[in-house]
C-alpha cells in the first residue's frame, strides 16, 4: 500500500504537431495545483547540457504559473529533494540518468520521498523508465553503466515509453517491440505496460490511469 503516491508517468513530452510538454498540460496542472505545487525541481541528468535541458522545461512551464529549479545547480542534492513541492525527471538517456542517480545516492532518498512523504513526481521517457522496478525495458542505447539495473521501484511493473506496433507490412528482419518485451516478460515473470506517444499513466495512491487519447499495451507472463 502506497497511499501518499502522486505521480504521473508520461511516454515522452513532445508529441508530434504540439509544443514542449503543450500535450500533458492538463494533465500537469491538475496534478500540481491538487498539491498546491509552486515550484518544480528538474532532474536534468539524462541529456548532456543540463542548463539548456532546464530552461527547455522551465520555457514550458513558467507561462502556466510554475517556478522551474534545476537539481544540478542545487550545493546539496540531498537537501534540495527533501525540500522539493515537486520533481520532475526528464527523458534523455536511461542508463546515463541511472548511472548518474546511483553516484549521487539518489535513488533510495526520492523512492522515500515519493513512496513515504507524498511528494509529487514527474517522469517524462527516461524519468518514466527510472521511476519503474528496473530499465531493461528501455529502448535506449546502454552508452553508460549503472551498478545495477534497478531502479526506483515507484510502481510495482515496468514500463516500454514511446511504445509502437510492429507494422504489419514492414521488411524489417529485426525484432519487433513486441517480441523483445515478450522475451523480458518470459525471462522475468514481470509485467510490462506498452504507453504509445501522447498518454501518460497517473498514479494516485494505489489507484492508476492511463491518460490521453490511446491505448496501452500490457505484457503479461
Amino acid at each position: 500500500m502506497c497511499a501518499a503516491r502522486s505521480i504521473l508517468l508520461m511516454s515522452s513530452s513532445r508529441l508530434h504537431g504540439s509544443n514542449y510538454l503543450e500535450h500533458a498540460r492538463g494533465q500537469l496542472e491538475e496534478l500540481f495545483r491538487a498539491k498546491n505545487v509552486k515550484t518544480v525541481l528538474f532532474v536534468p541528468y539524462a541529456l548532456p547540457d543540463h542548463d539548456k535541458y532546464t530552461q527547455l522545461v522551465r520555457d514550458a512551464l513558467q507561462p502556466w504559473g510554475f517556478k522551474v529549479e534545476g537539481l544540478h545547480t542545487k550545493p546539496n542534492h540531498s537537501l534540495a529533494l527533501t525540500q522539493a513541492q515537486a520533481i520532475f525527471v526528464g527523458g534523455g538517456n536511461t542508463f546515463v540518468l541511472l548511472s548518474k542517480l546511483y553516484e549521487l545516492q539518489l535513488i533510495d532518498l526520492i523512492r522515500q520521498l515519493v513512496l513515504e512523504r507524498g511528494i509529487t513526481y514527474v517522469g517524462s521517457s527516461a524519468g518514466t523508465n527510472v521511476a519503474t522496478r528496473s530499465i531493461h525495458t528501455t529502448n535506449d542505447m546502454p552508452v553508460a553503466q549503472p551498478p545495477t539495473f534497478d531502479a526506483l521501484n515507484l510502481v510495482p511493473f515496468n514500463i516500454n515509453p514511446h511504445y509502437l506496433d510492429a507494422e504489419l507490412n514492414s521488411q524489417h528482419k529485426g525484432e519487433t517491440r513486441d517480441e523483445r518485451l515478450a522475451e523480458f516478460v518470459a525471462y522475468h515473470k514481470l509485467p510490462v505496460l506498452g504507453l504509445r506517444e501522447g498518454t501518460s499513466l497517473s498514479v494516485q495512491g494505489d489507484c492508476a490511469k492511463l491518460l490521453g487519447c490511446r491505448n496501452a499495451k500490457l505484457f503479461k507472463a
